[in-house]
């Protein structure tokens, strides 16, 4: 990659690693928030099922799926000059998706009382009727958000990061906006509201950014476009694929509505806590090189491809695998700190607990797969990873059934992970074919070096969780950071890591033009 490529690039995941920090923190204040009103209660879970259904709809039709699809295509048009073709096919996407959304939206709305009780049999009758009300509530939101992730789309087209990237942050702001203020007054509908008014937030902070970019826009819906068939083609494996990922969702939201009361919050809780480095990292950078990867595709620059890929792999590695380390190790404490509080009681911290540490287990794989999936995205090939996907998906139901009855809520946690890893190293395995290797034993090297530091770290932490055991909470969270981030970096640079000296040059391109100031 040329050096210039180089910094580019470094910039871009600084800027938008720097947003995905800021909308994590903000998450994490929405979860502490919520657990403060409503700990690990059936009135959570019922907010939780509720939200189901919308978030299948968005994910389904406009999610990802569109992302993974459009930005190649958009950006193939933008790299050979035709911008007016690329804006046509904008137009036209825009509109289908509106269109699509609306009239799901509606569908799920009337269908509601049978599709509550379809994914959450376990709830009693009140319960369910708390849930379709809940629902219709937030079925505007995937409507917004469709029209948000096509601008979003755009932008990064653009290698506009920044603003698309402090979207999700505003999108958390409202959350918490309808937990602190609302929620005392109205209940979970006050969640509810914070939704519907944070996908409209998450939108309107694009719109500017968009009109200074020169959008056209037409009100025109054009199937005999190249672009618009294309992304179509792209669009229906990777809907496929997304629809595995959504169905352990509802497999999980079905079997855990049949546990004790508050197994789904408590899932729910776990998962954000394991998506809070990968949010960070994985997806910051995943977002940040994506544009990049199209266009060395889109140009026929393999070599160049192969070589981003596997440094970006790499990186990725040095990140979640001390996370996950560091996850699984102070589990307790930290859900502790974090979120005992209000209606959180210690019930609530161990249930909590107990699922984090599995899905912990996959994080690293659910960091590393962020990545390959956009290597196949930008190639145009949607149908790999999709294929792949249904297969994990598959064992991940398989898993769950046996699982969930020895470890309860935790089985649930664990087949998702097992099933993650498995995708992962599949596809980890198949784009190393198709591009012809991935420099193995610097990979490997790699990986070790980093799984050394990991394992001091998470010795170090263990010991001194377990010497400070009467100590406070945040005694025991703090102090545990700062000696096992310490030991980690040490022995990263007692190892001469690689991945160590490419996030110092990240930091050091990031400050250059400030300092030309």
């Amino acid at each position: 990659m040329d050096e210039e490529r180089k910094t580019q690039l470094a910039r871009a995941a600084a800027l938008v690693v720097g947003a995905y920090v800021l909308s994590r923190v903000l998450g994490l204040g929405r979860e502490i928030i919520i657990g403060r009103e409503f700990g690990t209660t059936r009135e959570l879970d019922a907010y939780l099922a509720a939200f189901r259904i919308p978030d299948l709809i968005f994910q389904l039709i406009a999610g990802g799926a569109l992302g993974s699809a459009f930005i190649p295509t958009f950006t193939g048009y933008l790299a050979h000059s035709r911008e007016a073709d690329a804006w046509r096919l904008a137009s036209s996407i825009v509109n289908l998706v509106l269109a699509v959304l609306t009239a799901s939206a509606v569908l799920a709305a009337l269908l509601a009382p049978w599709l509550v009780s379809g994914i959450a049999p376990g709830f009693a009758p009140e319960e369910q009727a708390l849930t379709v009300q809940l629902m219709r509530t937030m079925l505007v939101s995937p409507v917004v958000f469709g029209l948000s992730g096509v601008v979003m789309g755009i932008l990064n087209s653009y290698r506009h990061f920044l603003v698309p990237a402090l979207a999700p942050a505003v999108y958390n702001l409202c959350i918490i906006g309808g937990a602190a203020l609302l929620a005392p007054r109205m209940g979970v509908f006050g969640l509810a509201a914070g939704v519907v008014a944070g996908s409209f937030m998450h939108l309107a902070i694009q719109i500017p950014q968009l009109a200074r970019q020169g959008a056209s826009y037409r009100p025109v819906i054009d199937l005999a476009h190249p672009g618009v068939r294309e992304v179509g083609r792209l669009m229906l494996p990777r809907v496929l694929g997304l629809a595995t990922v959504q169905v352990n969702f509802v497999v999980n939201t079905f079997l855990a509505s049949r546990l004790l009361e508050g197994s789904l919050a408590a899932l729910n809780y776990a998962w954000l806590l394991m998506l809070l480095p990968q949010g960070i990292f994985a997806m910051g950078i995943a977002t940040a090189v994506f544009p990049t990867f199209s266009d060395l595709a889109a140009r026929g620059r393999r070599e160049e491809l192969r070589s981003t890929l596997s440094g970006t792999l790499r990186l990725i590695l040095f990140l979640s695998i001390p996370s996950a380390v560091a996850l699984i190790v102070l589990r307790e404490p930290l859900v502790r700190l974090l979120l005992e509080r209000g209606r959180f009681d210690p019930s609530s911290t161990q249930a909590v607990a107990w699922a984090l540490q599995f899905y912990a287990l996959g994080l690293v794989a659910h960091s590393a797969l962020e990545i390959l999936t956009r290597g196949f995205y930008s190639m145009h090939d949607t149908r790999t990873p999709v294929a792949i996907g249904v297969g994990a998906m598959i064992l991940n139901i398989i898993l769950s059934l046996v699982l969930i009855e020895p470890l309860r809520h935790g089985g649930l946690a664990l087949a998702n992970s097992l099933a993650t890893i498995v995708e992962t190293v599949l596809l980890l395995m198949i784009i190393r074919g198709r591009l012809g290797g991935f420099d193995n034993s610097t990979l490997v090297r790699s990986a070790a070096k980093t799984g050394l530091a990991a394992t001091v770290m998470g010795v170090a932490i263990l010991w001194f969780t377990t010497w400070t055991a009467t100590s406070s909470t945040l005694l025991q969270v703090g102090g545990a950071v700062i000696m096992g981030g310490f030991l980690f970096l040490a022995v990263c640079v007692t190892t001469r890591s690689e991945e160590l000296r490419a996030l110092r040059s990240v930091v050091r391109r990031k400050r250059a033009p400030s300092l030309r100031k």
